[in-house]
């Protein structure tokens, strides 16, 4: 196993600030950062390759870290400074483990296909905070596997993962951005399930959700938070529904993360 020791902020170090904080950076090697120990865990249990760990020795490691470092087969362990670990963690009490992961394939091959798929779509998200929420929403109530359309917030910027508390390293994201694409999928889908429904969400009075039949094969199509869906992901769905508000309610509508929530929960009820 190499170690490096880095006590200043040389080339090595620099790359592992702009993984942490440049979206294009990213893409560029391929690899994001993971800080945080239920995400460490998580990545490890659901076979994520793991390039590099980053701690310092400069103050002892628990029992757990020491035991990551040994378990999982990695290309460098990095032992930077005290210093240099206060400025990379983004916790106010510093992290003693970080890593650099792999990111995966944007591939369809990624979502498993069950005998009554449930997976769900959302398009331009625009707030980091909704996307965590709606990964760890589809990771508590049986999605499958999550969409992701349009430009939007980078999946693998840390605060996503962050937000999502372990569940993207355990529900299949993939990123698509040719709308042919897409639909070639969703065709594939009514294939090879002929009762399978695409249900776009929308705050308007449309079909209340729980007037639907969603213990099927579906797609949860769920618009950006300010501009809902776009008009060529409307055009693809079988049907448009509504979260039912309280008469006496002054909200018009939901938190797109509160209303996907809801939404897999009524499916996943319905599958109970």
């Amino acid at each position: 196993m190499r170690i490096e020791k880095i006590r200043s902020r040389n080339d090595v170090y620099q790359k592992f600030q702009v993984l942490k904080n440049n979206r294009n950076k990213r893409y560029k090697y391929h690899q994001f950062f993971v800080e945080g120990v239920r995400n460490l865990k998580e990545a490890y249990r659901n076979h994520w390759t793991i390039d590099a760990f980053l701690y310092t020795r400069e103050e002892p490691l628990s029992d757990w870290a020491e035991s990551m470092l040994k378990v999982v087969p990695v290309s460098c362990h990095y032992e930077l400074s005290a210093e240099l670990m206060r400025e990379l963690s983004g916790k106010e009490d510093t992290s003693e483990l970080l890593a650099i992961a792999e990111m995966r394939q944007d591939d369809f091959s990624q979502l498993p296909l069950q005998e009554k798929p449930m997976l769900a779509l959302f398009d331009r998200p625009s707030n980091k905070g909704n996307l965590g929420t709606i990964i760890r929403s589809c990771d508590s109530l049986g999605v499958d596997g999550l969409i992701l359309t349009g430009h939007g917030v980078d999946l693998y910027d840390p605060q996503v993962i962050t937000s999502t508390m372990g569940s993207f390293f355990q529900v299949p994201v993939i990123r698509v951005s040719e709308h042919a694409r897409l639909k070639s999928f969703i065709q594939q889908m009514k294939e090879t399930y002929p009762d399978f429904q695409v249900i776009g969400t929308t705050s308007h009075h449309e079909t209340p959700l729980d007037q639907l039949n969603l213990n099927r094969p579906l797609l949860f199509m769920i618009g950006n938070e300010t501009d809902g869906l776009s008009y060529g992901l409307k055009e693809t769905c079988d049907v448009l529904a509504t979260i039912p508000m309280s008469d006496s309610a002054s909200a018009s509508s939901l938190n797109v993360g509160c209303a996907a929530t809801v939404m897999f929960y009524e499916a996943a009820r319905q599958r109970r």
